[in-house]
């Protein structure tokens, strides 16, 4: 049997119980995605579910609770700056770490402190 990945449908970013209000202002507020509705099934959860272009991030309740400070998930935007200025603005930290030939990029803490990474390509 042969079969062929087709690439990622979401990324799981773990938080603590009640996280969703602060999940909603900083996803939909300040990085302005689009919430998605939770699966029925899986309601009774906790946390929140959101659109970032074709995939999807989940937020999903996690206890005892600890934030992901190495793996993280990696943002592909257009016109990053713009992105940083907006960050700034939000008084987000933006932080740097080394650069990566054929691309440019920055990282994020979301409020619960998992790491994020937006990059673009140049």
């Amino acid at each position: 049997m042969t079969y062929k990945v087709l690439g990622f449908d979401h990324v799981q970013l773990a938080a603590p119980k009640g996280c969703e209000k602060e999940a909603r202002n900083f996803f939909l507020g300040i990085l302005g995605f689009e919430e998605i509705e939770k699966p029925a099934s899986l309601g009774n959860r906790g946390g929140c579910w959101f659109q970032c272009g074709v995939q999807e991030i989940h937020v999903g309740v996690e206890e005892p609770f600890v934030p992901a400070k190495k793996a993280h998930p990696a943002i592909v935007v257009e016109n990053l700056e713009a992105l940083r200025d907006h960050l700034n603005a939000s008084s987000i930290e933006v932080k740097e770490d080394k650069p990566i030939k054929g691309r440019n990029r920055l990282f994020i803490n979301d409020p619960f402190g998992n790491r994020i990474e937006f990059l673009e390509f140049l």
